[in-house]
């Protein structure tokens, strides 16, 4: 009896990939369009386990998206040497490793349609062209999740999405630092961010570690009156009663609310593949719930993972696993609150 060899995921994508023709409306031509890539070899196949990469590269199909992807390479105005611009795809891939089904949130993220719009081509040089790009995935009311690229990229896409209504917009940081810095830099998109019209008041920073930050910064976050809650405060009051009460000040302004992720705040251990992560960071389960937390709240219109370089993380790649789960904890958030559950 000939043997019978197993029927995997790429052997099913092989020929039947389909490439969309979405239109990107005003940002067509500042752009790649994102081609999907067959899965990674050897991934059993079986109709019964929706894998989240197939969910993603599928898109929306016929239906309006609710979700969009877009990866912001952006790595070479960097404070540490990074390679932080190969991690947008390598959060794709890692994508196929997980189903769409949270069995604790009781949702599935297939019931959302998703759009990835691709990478943009130098977001280093062209800050204008993520603001764009930005403001256009966002205009239908779909929650925008740029994969970057280092931190720098939270500059233009929060500016993207809030736009003339920056002046009334609200930000909340996962982040083990303030990025508060002088100059154009990884280290400065939150101080550009208010010297652009984005107000202190409605800045809530998650996370601040010690032996991070200068004494000089952390003066500078107080002079501005912006809110810090410490690692401390997440480990006696809890991640979720922190993160509703953050995107409860950042959301006064009315005009909704961008979340950055900054993949340093966690423990080294979890989360090697960042250059400036260090001991004593939050664990792996608080940054998925804060995702969760952000992703469910009906004022955030925009979130950023960044701060991974992929050609650095461990050989088991669970810094990029991490970033994929933030993504998908972001998209059951959404999914649970647009009433999306099975």
């Amino acid at each position: 009896m000939p043997s019978q060899r197993r029927v995997t995921i790429a052997d099913q994508a092989r020929g039947t990939q389909k490439h969309h023709a979405w239109n990107y409306g005003a940002m067509g031509d500042q752009q790649r369009r994102h081609q999907p890539a067959p899965p990674p070899e050897g991934l059993a196949s079986d109709p019964r386990w929706n894998r989240a990469g197939q969910w993603l590269s599928d898109g929306p199909g016929d239906r309006e998206p609710g979700l969009t992807v877009i990866g912001v390479p952006a790595s070479k105005t960097s404070l540490s040497p990074t390679g932080a611009h190969t991690t947008p795809q390598a959060i794709r891939d890692a994508l196929w490793r997980y189903s769409t089904f949270a069995a604790s949130r009781g949702v599935d993220v297939a019931t959302l349609a998703p759009l990835d719009a691709g990478d943009l081509p130098d977001p280093d040089a062209d800050e204008g062209a993520t603001l764009s790009a930005v403001a256009e995935l966002t205009k239908g009311g779909a929650l925008c999740v740029a994969l970057g690229g280092d931190n720098s990229i939270t500059y233009a896409v929060a500016s993207g999405v809030f736009g003339a209504d920056l002046s009334h917009g609200g930000l909340v940081t996962l982040d083990a630092h303030h990025d508060l810095r002088d100059g154009v830099s990884n280290g400065s998109p939150v101080r550009r961010l208010i010297e652009a019209g984005l107000p202190p008041s409605n800045i809530v920073q998650i996370g601040i570690a010690d032996f991070a930050n200068s004494h000089a910064y952390s003066m500078r976050a107080s002079e501005y009156g912006i809110r810090v809650m410490t690692l401390d405060d997440v480990r006696r009051r809890g991640m979720t009663a922190v993160m509703r009460d953050a995107l409860e000040i950042a959301g006064r302004g009315g005009a909704g609310i961008h979340v950055d992720l900054d993949v340093d705040v966690c423990d080294r251990s979890v989360a090697p593949g960042c250059p400036a992560s260090v001991p004593g960071g939050l664990p792996a389960h608080d940054l998925r719930e804060a995702a969760f937390v952000a992703g469910l709240h009906a004022s955030v219109r925009s979130a950023d993972i960044v701060e991974i370089d992929a050609t650095a993380d461990a050989p088991d790649q669970r810094t990029i696993r991490l970033g994929a789960l933030c993504l998908l904890e972001l998209a059951a958030g959404l999914a649970r609150r647009s009433g999306a559950l099975r």
